[in-house]
């Protein structure tokens, strides 16, 4: 599988997401679209920015009864989006509902889960969350969960994607936030790396923000994050 950088396109209305991605004359990147803009535009958004030629990842991080899950996940298939994600706390029969309603709806679209959020430390999971366990415990714990559950892969931070890979096998898709350059400050993201070390641990793919997104040349950036990450 080819790697791949995508660009998370984390602002609050069309107007604005549009302006940025018409900066990328020559090229197509693939974005995601979060809730923010999602709750903002809603699915016209979504296919205003399929229509231009984009790849999508609806990142929507779906976590209910299993039935309703199936419900809304129909709706975001019909999307015609690339990927789109539950969370793997949700469990295996909630996430078997999830994939369900992808096979009828939209087989091309790739399904994962969300292992453990990019924000969480492992402090944050023993004291907040009432986890025990090693955070990569449980982050492998969840990955192996979301295979069970006949998921195509898992959201995870870069740094667990090797560990992620060495559980579920090479072709399970690790998408890993995180991401920023050497030179970036790390923001509310704990576990994070740069372009480079996600291509040496194992990403599939990587979804960058305000290190593409903030930067005073988008296009140079994201150019920079495909030649650290997706060149060979």
């Amino acid at each position: 599988m080819k790697r791949d950088v995508i660009i998370a396109c984390d602002f609050s209305n069309k107007e604005t997401t549009l302006q940025f991605l018409d900066q990328f004359t020559g090229r197509k990147p693939f974005v995601k679209i979060g809730m923010e803009l999602f709750y903002a535009e809603g699915p016209d958004m979504v296919r205003e920015i399929k229509a231009r030629g984009h790849q999508i990842f609806l990142d929507l991080k779906l976590h209910d009864i299993p039935n309703t899950v199936y419900k809304a996940m129909k709706n975001v298939a019909a999307l015609g989006v690339d990927i789109t994600n539950v969370h793997a706390l949700g469990g295996i029969e909630m996430m078997k509902a999830a994939q369900k309603a992808v096979d009828e709806v939209n087989p091309a679209t790739k399904l994962i889960a969300v292992t453990q959020l990019t924000s969480t430390s492992e402090e944050n999971m023993h004291n907040e969350l009432g986890i025990m366990m090693p955070i990569n415990e449980s982050i492998k714990q969840l990955a192996r969960n979301t295979k069970a559950a006949g998921l195509a892969g898992v959201v995870c931070s870069p740094l667990e994607a090797g560990l992620v890979k060495e559980a579920c096998g090479d072709e399970f898709l690790t998408v890993t936030p995180g991401i920023r350059f050497a030179d970036d400050a790390a923001s509310d993201q704990k576990r994070i790396t740069t372009p480079a070390k996600a291509k040496e641990i194992g990403s599939s793919y990587i979804v960058v923000g305000r290190s593409i997104t903030g930067a005073s040349d988008p296009v140079a950036a994201y150019e920079r994050c495909m030649k650290e990450f997706a060149e060979d």
